[in-house]
């Protein structure tokens, strides 16, 4: 979750085998193709919902340009959030082989890539979205993690960068009222928003709605805005928060690295370029649509967009150069990760 000590100025710039019986997967090997005219056929398991913002742009578009690009020759079976595997399970399914292919969010993967905590939302770091492409494409915080993503046998993409926003049912005036909230959370900016102060509790995607218009949390984040509206968190909680409580790629896309390798090598170079294009279009793309979504969301559903207090955003910085700090001793990557943020943060003015 980024913060900044000043307002966020600018919006810049996811298979298994069929089930039989008790439906239980069995590890399958991956598709391939003998000839140039064959179709390939891969399962791609996503962890959002049709409903998702992302659903279309995302995933259905990647899905359309594979097969528009390969002439056909490579054809995607989107199946959306649970509809085959809990979110949890994507990226094991994928690196077994279960499954060719995943849409997907850090926040599940932490356990097998030590540097993922930071990929979900760099906390306390960034204010910009451009700051945060620059640190995944040219300080090369993305080739790390693909680096620890290849030891699971896993090709990793990031799909694009985006801030991570709350929604609040009341707004808050002080670091004490923020303390007594209960938030929904995930990754590493739970441990953000718990060490600031506020409760927090990992509550799946298709609970928060309910979550919220009952009372058992007081915000969530998920995503910005327009995933929020996605899941319709706005009849309940109009209230948007900025700044950021982080700027990541909270979404990639992962493949099996048999099922990339069993490819004819025009596939396999066309799925790499696509992948990379659409990050840079999508990350683009997505802040337009989010100074959209917030303009329509004010003009229809009487949404507000609301500044944390001073103090609350002073010790959201605090403790994200305290969560950096850790991160850095879960792996050599991640040592290296952070390293070359604070660097970073430093021509920034941001770190000394």
């Amino acid at each position: 979750m980024l913060v900044s000590r000043r307002s966020f100025t600018c919006l810049l710039a996811p298979f298994m085998a069929v089930a039989v019986g008790a439906a239980t997967l069995a590890t399958t090997a991956p598709a391939t193709a003998s000839d140039n005219n064959e179709v390939i056929k891969w399962r791609l398991q996503a962890h959002l919902p049709t409903g998702s913002g992302s659903w279309q742009d995302s995933v259905v578009a990647m899905r359309d340009k594979l097969a528009e690009r390969t002439d056909g020759r490579l054809q995607i079976e989107l199946h959306s959030a649970g509809s085959l595997l809990d979110a949890t399970e994507i990226f094991p399914a994928v690196r077994r082989g279960v499954i060719e292919m995943g849409y997907t969010s850090p926040a599940y993967v932490m356990d097998y890539i030590p540097t993922a905590g930071l990929a979900f939302a760099v906390p306390g770091a960034f204010t910009e979205v451009w700051e945060a492409v620059y640190f995944w494409k040219h300080l090369g915080f993305e080739e790390l993690i693909r680096e620890e993503a290849a030891e699971h046998n896993i090709y990793y993409f990031t799909e694009k960068l985006y801030p991570t926003e709350m929604v609040l049912r009341e707004p808050v005036e002080s670091l004490r009222e923020f303390r007594g909230l209960r938030i929904r959370s995930a990754g590493l900016l739970q441990r953000l928003i718990s060490d600031v102060g506020a409760a927090t509790s990992f509550i799946p995607g298709t609970e928060v709605y309910q979550s919220l218009s009952t009372g058992v949390v007081n915000g969530a984040h998920w995503g910005a805005a327009q995933e929020a509206n996605a899941l319709s968190l706005y009849e309940v909680a109009k209230y948007h928060v900025r700044p950021a409580l982080g700027i990541g790629g909270v979404e990639a896309f992962i493949i099996n690295d048999r099922a990339m390798e069993a490819l004819p090598e025009d596939i396999r170079q066309i799925v790499h370029d696509t992948m990379e294009e659409h990050f840079w279009a999508r990350t683009n793309q997505y802040q337009y649509q989010e100074v959209e979504m917030l303009k329509k969301l004010a003009e229809t559903q009487g949404v507000t967009v609301i500044e944390l207090p001073e103090e609350i955003q002073e010790r959201m910085w605090e403790v994200g150069r305290e969560l950096r700090a850790r991160e850095a001793e879960k792996s050599d990557n991640a040592a290296e990760a952070v390293r070359r943020l604070e660097e970073f943060l430093t021509v920034l003015g941001r770190a000394e």
